[in-house]
């Protein structure tokens, strides 16, 4: 098809062109189709269970507009017939927003036709939008997502399942309803030329492979999402179970801390019964905040706060024989930090370095930015120490080594932070135990900087590509 100066000029186009643009098409939908799944904006809109209208018609104007330009550079350009795909466009409009949405979007791709005389393209895009999208309506969206190019493969699974258990099949229906379209426009294009485009021949071959063409280049975008909304629900329960986890660990630290809290109570219960209930009030004020709601994350003020309140407990203790020195950088308070993190290590301080030891002993809190934008914890004491372990029995969390028994000296505690810093940063994080017998221990931590408000695994892409450069660089390399 020739354009003159003000009049369309028909001319049949060869069967040789005809096969080569189909095969164009296939790229042509594979690349808009993976250049919109690269959008979170796109993805995000895509995989919502339920959508509103102005949600439908952002979904519609991302599809169309590098679609339309296609259709533009098709009327415009001769012989560049494959970046016309807006009856495919259509169809899958119609199965995945409905008919309305549809309609809309066949109208707007039919806008460069119309406008070099192809009048019939608009009647034509609405009926395709309202078809498919009636069927996208009554059928699952199950079925729609996993509707397979591959013809023969469809055809064979509907052949092996029917012999066995006859059945009504969506999707063979889906297939025969694309191709039946496709060869209705392609009469129609054959019909009335002037006023309707659409690939056709005379040889039953090639109109043949048109009319199995369409269904293929509906298929591939939707392969291509389905696998976007695979990966999706599979980072979606990924995040679900790191919750879980983080869950459990922080509930197997709460029982932990109220079995060696309560031992601390009964030591003072006929010695000192006044120390003891003012013990007990202690507790019940961190009880009151442990049964409470509490965030994977909380401010590192916070923290501290529930920190010395299992602090005032340990010094009604141990009396004088306990001191703690705190040298906290202030830019650190706000920063977020995993909820009952330092209470573990201090436990693990006093019970394992101070407790067996005879005379003063003392415990250090320490934080700050350090030099590469990350924050630093430590808790050291002076204590009795641990002997090393041996080199096979050494733990990991990233590439920082985990020395002196992080697993087995320091028990429960220090295992539980361990494993939740691993949940909550990966390999960002660094846990080390560094211990020298005789002079004490010092637990250093090492955590990236979050912001109040930021969440640890949002780990989302960028923004839109550019879409119709993938399209054109596809075309170029067909």
């Amino acid at each position: 098809m020739a354009l003159g100066s003000g009049h369309v000029v028909v001319t049949q186009v060869k069967n040789s062109l005809i096969l080569i643009t189909l095969v164009i098409e296939l790229g042509v939908a594979a690349a808009v189709s993976s250049s919109l799944a690269r959008s979170n904006t796109f993805k995000n809109l895509l995989l919502l269970p339920r959508r509103t209208t102005r949600q439908k018609l952002a979904i519609m104007a991302m599809i169309c507009a590098p679609l339309t330009v296609g259709v533009l550079f098709r009327v415009r350009v001769p012989n560049f017939l494959a970046a016309d795909i807006s009856f495919e466009a259509t169809i899958l409009l119609g199965l995945l927003l409905g008919p309305g949405a549809a309609m809309l979007g066949g109208a707007f791709l039919s806008l460069p036709a119309v406008w070099h005389g192809e009048y019939l393209t608009i009647l034509v895009n609405l009926c395709v939008a309202a078809i498919a999208g009636v069927y996208g309506r009554i059928t699952r969206a199950e079925d729609i997502w996993s509707f397979s190019p591959m013809i023969d493969l469809s055809l064979y699974q509907w052949v092996t399942r029917n012999l066995r258990k006859p059945q009504l099949d969506r999707q063979i229906i889906l297939l025969v309803l694309i191709t039946a379209m496709q060869f209705a426009t392609s009469m129609l294009g054959q019909r009335y030329p002037a006023y309707y485009f659409e690939l056709h021949s005379r040889y039953w071959l090639v109109e043949l492979a048109i009319c199995a063409c369409a269904p293929v280049v509906v298929g591939i975008p939707l392969k291509i999402w389905n696998a976007a909304r695979i990966e999706r629900k599979l980072e979606e329960q990924s995040r679900l179970l790191m919750e879980a986890r983080l869950d459990a660990l922080q509930r197997q630290i709460n029982p932990h801390f109220l079995f060696n809290t309560l031992n601390s109570i009964a030591s003072l219960v006929r010695s000192k019964p006044e120390l003891a209930r003012e013990m007990v009030v202690k507790l019940a004020n961190i009880l009151r905040v442990l049964l409470k709601h509490r965030e994977a994350f909380v401010p590192f003020e916070e923290e501290l706060t529930f920190t010395d309140d299992y602090l005032d407990i340990e010094v009604v203790r141990f009396g004088e024989k306990l001191r703690v020195v705190k040298e906290i950088a202030e830019q650190t308070l706000p920063v977020l930090v995993p909820s009952m993190l330092l209470q573990p290590l201090i436990e693990n301080s006093i019970k394992h370095g101070l407790e067996p030891r005879i005379g003063v002993g003392t415990v250090t809190l320490r934080s700050m930015i350090v030099p590469d934008g990350r924050l630093l914890i430590e808790v050291e004491d002076d204590g009795i120490g641990m002997e090393p372990e041996p080199m096979d029995s050494i733990a990991r969390l990233g590439s920082q080594e985990v020395r002196a028994g992080a697993e087995s000296g320091s028990g429960i505690g220090m295992r539980n932070v361990r494993e939740r810093m691993e949940v909550l940063y990966g390999s960002q994080a660094e846990v080390e135990v560094v211990s020298r017998p005789g002079r004490g221990t010092k637990v250093r931590l090492v955590m990236p900087v979050l912001e109040a408000g930021a969440a640890p695994w949002a780990k989302f892409g960028e923004a839109l590509q550019a879409t119709w450069d993938e399209v054109s660089r596809a075309i170029t390399r067909a």
